[in-house]
């Protein structure tokens, strides 16, 4: 019954009237907020309309270097024409049905690797095996593919490399580095520290240069390391050592009753950490290990230093043609999509693990 106490009564939805209102004290509720959004919109009005005349009204799509100097908008015509070699680089023509196949092998292995219900053992494997074979198809030297060295990749494809054999490989890595700051036998946690502490204070492109310059003339004049594997290397490293920090912050997050809980079962110092202590730490701290990812995914941009060429250096190469000067804007532009774009979508993923895996939503 209406009006009986203890039932809810519900509310009607408010209709636009109601939703004007609510919106106009947000953003005009006090005399400042009202300035703050009357500046935003003039901004808006300033700014949009002649960029979307620029970038879609007035812009040329297909057509000529010729058509493009003539017109009035951007000239998109310039990122179709160079787009797979922003994608393959200087791979062989005849031969680009390889990374285009390791593309879509990337898109799968990580749609796996990011679908909880698939989340398995098994799953895992099939993610490493995926790996290799990606590598195995890019290089080839097998069942009549013919060989194409590293120094012939380039594009896209290369930063898909350094990030899924270099950044993936050094979460063993860090949570070991981790581990060993926080070890109780002196020797372990000395080395670790140092390590993190050395590599942490210095720029990676120090560490680029270290891998792929210098590391070459220590070793003896028969062995020589392909430049692209020394690059996974250093990636691997320099991430490792970030990473090891975000990892630590959440170990020392960790009620000690969840130790001494640990303990309490029998449990080993292993299975502790493994089925306990690492599981809460990984969890704590997906934002910053997030945010520390996409740092090192956008400064794979500086692999330029040891000459293998990348996304960003394959555009900046494809201004240097002379039948299509002075389309920087356009090329820029279209590369900040694609970071925006990659950097977005594990922005969003972070997120939803954080909200999968908290406590309150298993509640």
């Amino acid at each position: 019954m209406a009006g009986q106490p203890g039932i809810a009564m519900a509310h009607p939805a408010p209709g636009p009237r109601g939703w004007f209102r609510r919106l106009g004290r947000r953003y005009f509720g006090t005399p400042l907020n009202g300035l703050i959004t009357l500046v935003c919109i003039g901004l808006f009005c300033l700014v949009v309309p002649p960029l979307l005349r620029w970038a879609i009204v007035d812009a040329v799509w297909l057509g000529s270097a010729n058509d493009c100097r003539a017109a009035a908008g951007a000239c998109w015509s310039f990122i179709r024409e160079k787009f797979f070699f922003t994608i393959f680089g200087l791979y062989p023509f005849e031969q680009r049905w390889r990374p285009a196949l390791v593309l879509v092998l990337v898109v799968l292995t990580f749609a796996a690797a990011m679908t909880p219900r698939l989340w398995s053992r098994a799953t895992l494997i099939a993610c490493i095996l995926s790996a290799l074979a990606m590598f195995a198809l890019m290089i080839g030297g097998f069942a009549g593919l013919p060989h194409v060295p590293t120094r012939s990749w380039g594009g896209l494809i290369v930063t898909f490399f350094i990030v899924i054999f270099g950044l993936t490989s050094s979460y063993p890595l860090a949570i070991a580095l981790a581990l060993g700051r926080r070890s109780r036998m002196p020797l372990y946690r000395i080395m670790a520290t140092g390590f993190i502490e050395i590599v942490r204070s210095v720029p990676l492109i120090t560490v680029l240069f270290m891998s792929a310059i210098m590391l070459p003339l220590f070793l003896p004049g028969d062995v020589s390391i392909d430049r692209l594997f020394r690059v996974f290397v250093a990636y691997a490293i320099f991430s490792a050592a970030f990473l090891a920090e975000a990892i630590r912050g959440g170990l020392q997050a960790i009620p000690q009753g969840q130790y001494e809980a640990a303990d309490a079962l029998g449990l080993s110092y292993w299975r502790k950490m493994r089925l306990i202590i690492l599981p809460q730490a990984l969890k704590m701290t997906i934002p910053p290990q997030v945010n520390t990812l996409i740092g090192l995914f956008k400064d794979t941009t500086l692999v330029v230093v040891v000459g293998i060429l990348d996304f960003f250096t394959t555009i900046r190469a494809a201004l240097g043609d002379p039948n299509w000067l002075g389309f920087s804007k356009e090329a820029y532009i279209f590369a900040a999509l694609v970071y925006l774009c990659l950097c977005t979508i594990l922005s969003r993923y972070s997120r939803f693990l954080e909200h999968r895996l908290s406590p309150e939503r298993r509640a």
